[in-house]
């Protein structure tokens, strides 16, 4: 087998560089790879099934934002890197609530209303989505959590017992 070294491959304007039919680039075999900015480098999903009719039960009239068990973790490649962040589960109260997102133990969301509010929701499930462009600066482990508050009474967080719920995180290249 013949080694072929060069510093850059570059084709005429109006080209493009192909690989022959049949064959594969391995990019991962040796060296690294950048990756344009705004390309996904890695995507992970958590959901959760409720285990019984009604959600479970987050919080009792709480005046700080309680995390969910709806959480997913993710490791970023590079400090530059983006999370987006993307839930979509449903809760219950008879009052108002609020919706938010934990970044291990941090709330990033607003501190009293976090990424929305419910107003009088009239005892229904109302969906919760919520999407988030996140910029850690890190490459250490990093554990998103949707977080829920309700103003005065119990809050339940997910659904019936068929009901996913889910959290998605996509590493974009910064």
């Amino acid at each position: 087998m013949s080694t072929l070294t060069v510093k850059e491959l570059a084709a005429p304007t109006g080209y493009d560089l192909k690989i022959a039919s049949g064959e594969t680039l391995d990019l991962k075999s040796q060296g690294t790879v950048t990756m344009p900015t705004g390309s996904v480098l890695q995507v992970v999903q958590a959901t959760r099934t409720n285990t019984q009719n009604g959600g479970f039960l987050l919080a009792t009239n709480s005046a700080s934002f309680q995390a969910t068990t709806l959480t997913a973790s993710i490791t970023p490649s590079s400090t530059s890197s983006k999370i987006y962040v993307m839930v979509n589960s449903t809760i219950y109260t008879s009052n108002n609530a609020s919706v938010t997102l934990f970044r291990d133990s941090t709330n990033i969301g607003g501190s009293t209303y976090g990424f929305g509010r419910l107003t009088n929701p009239d005892d229904v499930w109302e969906a919760v989505s919520i999407t988030y462009l996140d910029s850690p600066s890190t490459t250490s482990s990093i554990t998103y959590k949707l977080g829920a508050r309700s103003e005065s009474s119990n809050i339940y967080v997910g659904g019936d017992s068929d009901q996913i719920n889910s959290i998605t995180l996509m590493e974009v290249a910064g």
